[in-house]
């Protein structure tokens, strides 16, 4: 690859600016065509706060001036919730200064030309174990912005074994945001919507590997297709900085076993809740180890360190601009006051469907809250409460709106332009999200067409 670090190209940077600019506007737009609305919440035991089913959605005055719209991309950082946006930023600094670190050191080069040696005759069997270990990130840990340190790496070893960045890409962020939708165990959609729904913590799991396994195998299937396709023959790949270097040897160890300690950590957060909210410190904390020991190692001086450390943190500022303006979306419409309007039409519109539409429709409707809400315990709290007395009406289980709200919530993950960790390995990769959308869309429509025929299949059973 022709990048050095984790510099964000200007065409990618432009491009994802302009489609969040046009969607802000959009959203500005909405604002004066759509009432504001309320439904009453309550705050639970452990704190959350959640709609209140038994009081009446009731009309209120709303709306959102100019001003406040134009500076929503940094009073989003005061609004509630905005820890978690904080700590994305501050994780993502992170992992630019590390990257720039282990770049600047050759160690980046070295890895990737170790990689590719050690497993360039079996780089489809490799291909299987990378997609398996990112869909479980997601779908045992509920890891999805903490695979972010992963992706260049992925992307750099799938030009090395003579594939290109978006087979990079749909082997890390894809297979991570699939294994996030299937849910198995995830902390983030299935822990907490069954919690609201009063059911046990993961029951329903055997449901979910099944679609966990069938995920994967379409997902892999379609891999492997477009790689053959576009996979350049052994002679034309790269074959530089293969030499054994005792130094980056050490370097690489280092980084492999400190970061490796962390992705274990993340692991126990399975079965150790208290583990859960401590993800994303963790593999910051961890990468951050991993990146500074590697480097010392190979021979690079604290200087030197600081220097390239800076550099990189600066260049992964423009990722910070996306984030917040991805982020000023929601907090445009709940100022305003639409969003809650907007669920009340859903539930209204629900009511007169035929019970096998109604539970598509579920998945539908979170599926397009997901592009103004990319956060899954956000949506939990704001709308499992109404889902789950409209699923009882229809004598849905609450088991199958489970699994519907986690499809929903998690697939657009990786295709809709409001997340912005998908903007952001878009602009790692220099892939532009045109030509990410051109790609990954026929997998997203295969992937709708399976999850839903799961869904139905639930009905029946």
């Amino acid at each position: 690859m022709k990048k050095k670090g984790l510099d964000i190209s200007a065409k990618s940077f432009l491009g994802a600016i302009l489609v969040l600019l046009v969607l802000m506007t959009l959203t500005y737009g909405l604002t004066f065509l759509i009432p504001a609305g309320a439904y009453p919440r309550t705050v639970t035991d452990g704190g959350d706060t959640i709609i209140d089913t038994s009081g009446e959605f009731r009309y209120v005055e709303g709306g959102i001036s100019l001003g406040r719209w134009l500076l929503s991309p940094v009073l989003v950082l005061g609004a509630s919730g905005s820890g978690t946006l904080i700590a994305v930023i501050a994780f993502l600094l992170v992992v630019g200064g590390i990257f720039n670190a282990l770049e600047k050191g050759g160690l980046m080069r070295y890895m990737l030309g170790r990689l590719s040696s050690r497993f360039g005759h079996a780089k489809y069997r490799l291909q299987a174990v990378i997609v398996l270990f990112f869909m479980s990130m997601g779908a045992f840990i509920g890891s999805f912005e903490e695979c972010v340190p992963l992706v260049p790496l992925v992307v750099g070893l799938s030009v090395r074994l003579g594939w290109d960045a978006l087979t990079g890409l749909g082997m890390s962020l894809l297979a991570a945001g699939c294994g996030f939708a299937s849910g198995v165990c995830n902390p983030f959609t299935v822990g907490l919507a069954q919690q609201v729904a009063g059911l046990p913590m993961f029951s329903g799991i055997g449901n979910r590997l099944l679609c966990f396994v069938l995920i994967y195998l379409l997902l892999l299937a379609f891999l492997r297709r477009y790689a053959k396709r576009i996979e350049r023959p052994a002679e034309q790949l790269q074959k530089e900085d293969d030499a054994f270097s005792p130094e980056k040897n050490r370097g690489l160890w280092a980084f492999a076993g400190i970061l490796g300690a962390g992705i274990a950590l993340v692991l126990c957060s399975a079965v150790v809740p208290a583990l859960q909210d401590l993800t994303m410190i963790i593999v910051a904390v961890m990468f951050l180890a991993a990146g500074v020991a590697a480097v010392l190692l190979s021979g690079m001086t604290v200087k030197e360190l600081g220097g390239h450390f800076l550099a990189g943190l600066l260049s992964i500022l423009p990722a910070v601009l996306m984030i917040l303006m991805a982020s000023s979306i929601k907090f445009t419409m709940e100022e305003a006051g639409i969003l809650d309007t907007l669920l009340h039409a859903a539930v209204q519109t629900a009511s007169v469907l035929p019970k096998w539409v109604v539970i598509l429709f579920l998945y539908f409707l979170v599926l397009a809250m997901n592009f103004f809400i990319s956060s899954g315990s956000a949506k939990v709290f704001l709308m499992m409460p109404l889902i789950l007395p409209m699923a009882e009406i229809f004598g849905i289980s609450a088991q199958l709106c489970v699994s519907a709200f986690a499809f929903g919530d998690g697939f657009s993950n990786v295709f809709y332009p409001t997340n912005p960790v998908l903007l952001i390995s878009l602009g790692l990769a220099d892939v532009s999200y045109g030509k990410w959308v051109k790609w990954s869309l026929p997998f997203q429509l295969l992937n709708l067409l399976l999850t839903s025929l799961l869904l139905l299949g639930g009905l029946l059973i």
